[in-house]
């Protein structure tokens, strides 16, 4: 856990003077440089605010980074700030090889590292594409400065012949429409114009909108600012109060630790499970809450998840976009609904409970998009927790976007043993596979790739899906998009690439899949997969230098986050959910 700033510990711009061996010349020195930019000595005296700018032509989830930061900047002036913009390196989902979680860890480092080295009394983080809201969590809460959440906002939705469309929910299901030769290619193309109609995040309950919900829920945000699409007036001003209240937290010398609390992870964690979001909402909230010295434990997440309804309708669980949730009181509504099973007098950054939040956002409306307790979208959380030989680590399941009829059953596997071979084999005419089989990837957890990569959502066969399947069992140790949905079974611990129970599957083992029971398990005897470990062991991979060495060398598996373990915090501060 990092320390909070002393009382008497140096302000602005005097903050971390660069080491010249006299602290006098050092201050001399750095004035002058910021007064060639124009600065005066009456801007240098007032609270330093860092906005952190991962705007890029790569990123067009970020594409509004430049009216943000303006906005930013305003509200900084307007309470008494002086704002300073720094670059950090941006990711994005599907311009980042081999996979955007390869480098959500390095973007970490560099967010933690650019705001210990410069002078700042608080910092705005801008981020919003799926892997840039955890990793500026995981550095503001190693570095140890107050710290505040913006998010880009989420994309417009589009149009095609007449149906609501939006990324990227929409995007795997015309592609798997396309795969069985129900659309043709004229078709998709026209799909593929209209999937993306503004900049902004993905318009569905996918990996960037479940952040965007956890960071408010976690108090990290100002009020309303999960959901305002990124091309609105709304965006805008929660970008202008978002300044505001940075300088307020620096004033206070409020922290990240202050803030996100056992109970605040809590709180997070039954927005997640309502709001049916993504299954890479827990890979992030572990690694963040291990940055502060928490564990998560699974388990009794999953007894969380058991008495927490799904209340928003959004794709892919329900049918709603995200301008809909917007529309609809976004997460004061969601809030008000989930009052009974919060910590109500949990810390935000604006220097007051949730609670008060929440009496503060007023009374609800009539809507159809953020459904009450007692009427819910589906009875438990949307995601589960499995257990068996074949995961004793755990495993996930997003059951809310799962097909009732998959969740309890057993199957014969059918082995991928990585994604080269996947990609060989999945749509040959003379694969053995049935409707009744379950896919299973291998090689594919956060060292396997490496990085975990989004591969779990696996193609259905192209034999299968012209014949109108639509799902099927998946399992593998890697991720999925939260856009996706299909009873897909992932994060299975530990990875094969380790030496897990997983590495030891063949084609033809029968696999028993209970989301009731919570069970997964591999109808193989223990005397048997000791045998084919013997037989066949694994070697983990390895790399000779630079970031790959780094990634092979420290990175842990989906339980601790796929962190980096010498980034996770030495001060224990116990387990959550308790």
């Amino acid at each position: 856990m990092t320390s909070r700033p002393r009382d008497d510990a140096p302000e602005g711009i005097s903050k971390g003077l660069v080491n010249y061996g006299d602290t006098g010349f050092s201050l001399f020195l750095r004035k002058a440089f910021i007064k060639g930019a124009g600065f005066s000595d009456s801007a240098l005296e007032r609270p330093v605010v860092g906005i952190v700018n991962t705007g890029s032509a790569y990123n067009p989830c970020h594409g509004n980074a430049p009216q943000l930061i303006e906005a930013v900047k305003r509200g900084v002036m307007l309470s008494g700030g002086l704002p300073m913009e720094f670059p950090t390196i941006s990711v994005h989902e599907s311009f980042a090889a081999p996979t955007s979680m390869y480098l959500r860890n390095l973007m970490s480092i560099d967010t933690e590292e650019m705001i210990r080295a410069q002078p700042m009394d608080a910092v705005v983080l801008i981020g919003g594409c799926d892997k840039t809201v955890p990793a500026q969590l995981m550095g503001a809460a190693s570095a140890g400065v107050p710290a505040i959440q913006l998010v880009t906002g989420s994309m417009l939705t589009g149009s095609h012949r007449g149906t609501r469309v939006g990324a990227c929910t929409d995007c795997r299901r015309f592609w798997a429409s396309f795969r069985a030769e129900e659309i043709d290619a004229e078709e998709i193309a026209d799909v593929n114009d209209q999937l993306v109609a503004s900049v902004g995040t993905c318009s569905v309950m996918g990996t960037a909108s479940t952040m965007a919900c956890i960071a408010e829920a976690l108090g990290m945000m100002a009020p309303g600012g999960a959901s305002a699409p990124a091309v609105t007036a709304d965006r805008i001003r929660v970008a202008e109060h978002t300044g505001g209240l940075a300088v307020e937290i620096a004033r206070k010398r409020l922290t990240v630790d202050q803030v996100i609390t056992a109970k605040a992870l809590e709180n997070a964690m039954r927005v997640l499970l309502a709001i049916g979001g993504s299954t890479n909402g827990i890979v992030h909230l572990t690694a963040i809450a291990g940055r502060l010295g928490f564990d998560v434990d699974l388990k009794a997440l999953d007894r969380m998840s058991r008495e927490t309804p799904v209340l928003v309708d959004l794709k892919p669980s329900g049918k709603h976009y995200m301008e809909d949730f917007h529309k609809a009181g976004g997460m004061a509504a969601l809030l008000r609904e989930l009052k009974p099973l919060l910590h109500l007098d949990a810390l935000t950054v604006t220097g007051r409970t949730l609670g008060e939040e929440i009496e503060l956002a007023g009374p609800g409306f009539p809507q159809d998009v953020i459904r009450p307790l007692a009427d819910p979208i589906y009875r438990e959380g949307g995601i589960a927790v499995l257990e068996g030989n074949l995961a004793p680590g755990g495993a996930i399941i997003k059951q809310s976007a799962a097909s009732p009829a998959l969740m309890e059953r057993e199957g014969r596997a059918v082995v991928f043993e990585n994604l080269e071979d996947m990609a060989a084999r999945v749509d040959a005419p003379d694969l053995d596979v049935t409707p009744e089989d379950f896919l299973v990837l291998k090689n594919i957890g956060p060292t396997g790739a490496p990085g975990m990569p989004e591969a779990g959502y696996m193609p259905i066969p192209k034999k299968l899906a012209r014949a109108g399947l639509k799902d099927m069992v998946r399992i593998s140790d890697g991720r999925m998009s939260g856009t996706a949905a299909g009873t897909i079974v992932l994060h299975v611990t530990p990875e094969s690439a380790i030496g897990g129970p997983l590495a030891h599957v063949r084609t033809g083992d029968r696999i028993r899949l209970s989301v009731a029971k919570r069970e997964l398990s591999l109808l193989v005897s223990d005397a048997e997969l000791s045998r084919r470990a013997e037989e066949s062991p694994v070697a983990p991979p390895t790399a000779e230098r630079g970031y790959r060495k780094l990634f092979l060398q420290s990175v842990t598996q989906a339980d601790k986050g796929v962190d980096f373990d010498f980034l996770r915090a030495t001060e224990r501060r116990g387990t959550v959910p308790r």
